[in-house]
Parts: structure tokens; C-alpha cells; sequence
């Protein structure tokens, strides 16, 4: 581990962000099922490595840009999860004052752009951001998430294409969670990696176990590095696994009980905690204390959001549009 330049306190906060990330979303499943929820949603349980993994890679003052499956993102880059849950439960206090709910928490000031409900929109955006920050000499990279299933849109082949030629400060990091909702990866791809699509485009393309956080760390911090001297983009794919269905109204007929089962022995949270238990740099006790801390934060982001007002009706057509 030392030889990944991470300190101990960054070594425990990527623990506790994944906690953060686990809890919010068990409860988000809790109050959908209570009906406090409006609509849908997608929950990352079981893909937290990719997103504290790739995140804590970044600079404070870089951009990412996120997908319908982007609780984690957003948790990951460090937003006020009391206003992502008032968001979350529609209320006036939330990032985008409960017009947004789950698929579209943006926080700007943070560094996170949003997301965006239509698979594979973040590719094209995320070129467009990279051309603006190589057009205003900034020192800034963006790093754009989205899923294995949007890796079969146009938009895809052109923004990395386009990112490429113009070498672009921009990270494409692909979750790979075997499913495109119910169509899985060995049916929709002829290719073992999709990460191997990177060749077409001139660019690196890097595999990287998406349950093991400090290698997606290490692969995504090689990358920012390259986008940062000026080198051009990388298509990382982190091969990982959702728990859950593609959306609460899955019924997962196309998997078995046991493939799920034997992809939680891969547990990202489980794993990261035991190594960082053997390497010295917490006890049982401290791990457990992260997890406890992580999920009172939840608790006390849901008393926030159910004390928070509901949009009234005589602002409903504020901020809607510009």
C-alpha cells in the first residue's frame, strides 16, 4: 500500500465513503419500499470500489460526469449527502430543489456535472468539457462514468475518437457490471474487453478487477497523470457487479441466485477492509466505528430530508428552465 503514496486518514476516508455509498443506498431500497420515493431508481450496491476507487484519483477542482446509477459518484466526490437525500425524496432543500430526484443530482461547486437519465450522454458532454478546459489552459481533467451498455452507442466511437485526436484531458472509466439492464456483456460484445476498443482510437485501454479499490485507483491516478501533461484520454473498464436489479422494477429473470451469490463473495467493501486490517492501518474496532459513522451519517441525511419542505406550487417553474 505505501507505495501507492496514500497516507492512512486517505486510506480510512475511502473506506468510509464506501460505507457511505452501501448505507445510502440500502436505505434508499428501504424508503422506496416504504413509499417515500417518487418514480425509480438504480442502485450501485456492490460496484463502490469503482467509484471511491477512481474518484479519490482526482484533484478537488476536477470534473466528473455521472450516470442514472450515480448515488455512489456523487457520494464519492465528496457531496452533502443531507441535500443528495432531500433530492432524493423530492424536497425543496436538495441539490436541484427535488426537481432532479435520482437520476440528476449536480453538484457543480463540487466538481460533479450531473448525471443524466439517457444511457451514454455523459461520453459526448465529458468531450465537450475537456475541449474547454484545454481551450482555457486549465489544470483540471474530467473523468466521465458510464456503463458497459453505453459502450454500444454511436456517441461512444465518436467522443473518443474526437478525444483523441484533439487530446483531450479526459478519463473514460467504464463500469462493467456484466448487464446492460437484462442483455449480458458476452451477448452484446464480440471482444473479450471492451477496454480493447481503446486501440481503434489511439489511446490506452486499461482492465482493471473493479472490486479491488486501490487497483482502480492506481490505474485511474496513471491516467490522470497522462490527461494532466497533456497526452490525451483513457478508456478504463472496471469489471465489477450490481447486487441489485437494473432498476426496482427488475425481477433479474436472466441470472441466477447463484451467480449473485458467488460475485458478494467479492464483496469491494469486505475486501478493502481486511487488507487494510492486515496491513496495520485499522483495527477491527476502527473498522467497525467507520461503518457504524457511515451509516448514522444516512440516518441523519433522512431525518434532514424528511424535516425539509416539499417545493411549493407557486415556484414550480423555477430553475426549470434558463
Amino acid at each position: 500500500m505505501r507505495d501507492l503514496g496514500l497516507g492512512e486518514e486517505k486510506l480510512k476516508l475511502m473506506l468510509r465513503r464506501m460505507h457511505e455509498i452501501r448505507s445510502f443506498e440500502e436505505k434508499a431500497e428501504e424508503l422506496y419500499i416504504r413509499g417515500m420515493v417518487h418514480g425509480t431508481m438504480h442502485l450501485s450496491v456492490g460496484q463502490e470500489a469503482s467509484a471511491v476507487g477512481a474518484v479519490s484519483a482526482l484533484e478537488p477542482n476536477d470534473y466528473i460526469l455521472s450516470t442514472h446509477r450515480g448515488h455512489g459518484h456523487c457520494i464519492a466526490k465528496g457531496a452533502d449527502i443531507k441535500l443528495m437525500m432531500a433530492e432524493f425524496l423530492g424536497k425543496e432543500t436538495g441539490y436541484c430543489r427535488g426537481r432532479g430526484g435520482s437520476m440528476h443530482i449536480a453538484d457543480v461547486e463540487a466538481g460533479n456535472l450531473g448525471a443524466t437519465g439517457v444511457v451514454g450522454d455523459g461520453i459526448p458532454i465529458s468531450v465537450g468539457v475537456g475541449l474547454s478546459i484545454k481551450l482555457q489552459r486549465q489544470d483540471r481533467v474530467v473523468l466521465c462514468f458510464f456503463g458497459d451498455g453505453a459502450a454500444n452507442t454511436g456517441s461512444f466511437h465518436e467522443a473518443l475518437n474526437m478525444a483523441s485526436i484533439w487530446k483531450l484531458p479526459v478519463i473514460f472509466v467504464c463500469e462493467n457490471n456484466q448487464y446492460a439492464m437484462s442483455t449480458p456483456v458476452k451477448k452484446a460484445f464480440p471482444i473479450e474487453n471492451i477496454a480493447d476498443r481503446a486501440a481503434a482510437y489511439g489511446m490506452p485501454g486499461v482492465v482493471v478487477d473493479g472490486n479491488d479499490v486501490l487497483a482502480v485507483y492506481r490505474a485511474t491516478k496513471e491516467a490522470v497523470e497522462r490527461a494532466r501533461r497533456g497526452d490525451g484520454p483513457t478508456l478504463i473498464e472496471c469489471k465489477t457487479y450490481r447486487w441489485k436489479g437494473h432498476s426496482k422494477s427488475d425481477q433479474q429473470r436472466y441470472r441466477t441466485r447463484e451467480e449473485v451469490e458467488a460475485w458478494k463473495k467479492k464483496d469491494p467493501i469486505s475486501r478493502f477492509r481486511s487488507r487494510l486490517i492486515k496491513e496495520g492501518i485499522i483495527t477491527e474496532e476502527g473498522a467497525e466505528r467507520i461503518e457504524r459513522e457511515a451509516k448514522e451519517t444516512i440516518e441523519e441525511a433522512v431525518r434532514f430530508a424528511q424535516n425539509s419542505p416539499e417545493p411549493s406550487l407557486e415556484g414550480i417553474e423555477e430553475e426549470v428552465y434558463a
